[in-house]
């Protein structure tokens, strides 16, 4: 009996380790939050994404309001092009803007949406026409190191000793 009992236990820990798993797996594929709500798309061109991904969230007063459904390149514009799935209870005005944020310093990539003050709301296949694009941190370093190197090449005028 003792030795039913035990095998038992074991196969339950082994069944919970499975699991946790799993649910980690999912975390880190950022696929852990399915939603069968009903939802409505939205595009956005930005110059640049950064490192924007697919399922990356977007958010509006850091609340989940929907997903990053694909990214792609506009041939004819030469920008990015993002599809938005926003979840149908959440409604923005069509002067909204959206903006390609960081959470953190490092951290995960997402777009912020921040609602307009229009009367006409955005519907599904419409384009939000205010974007900013991410701010890579690459670029920031080289402006300041090549700013504060073409300081140092200049030379400052002489003082009048008087």
């Amino acid at each position: 009996m003792t030795r039913v009992k035990t095998d038992f236990w074991v196969g339950l820990f082994v069944l919970l380790g499975i699991l946790a798993l799993v649910f980690l797996a999912l975390r880190a594929g950022n696929l852990s939050s399915f939603s069968f709500a009903s939802n409505y798309q939205v595009q956005g061109y930005f110059d640049n994404l950064g490192g924007l991904k697919v399922r990356a969230p977007v958010k509006s007063s850091g609340v989940v309001v929907g997903r990053v459904a694909s990214i792609s390149f506009d041939n004819q514009r030469y920008q990015a092009l993002v599809t938005m799935d926003v979840e149908s209870q959440y409604e923005f005005p069509s002067d909204s803007s959206a903006s390609i944020l960081t959470s953190g310093l490092l951290g995960e990539q997402y777009i912020g949406l921040t609602p307009g003050g229009d009367d006409k709301m955005l519907e599904n296949g419409g384009t939000i026409q205010f974007t900013q694009s991410a701010v890579v941190l690459e670029e920031l370093i080289s402006k300041f190191l090549y700013s504060s190197a073409s300081d140092q090449g200049t030379p400052q005028p002489l003082q009048d000793p008087q």
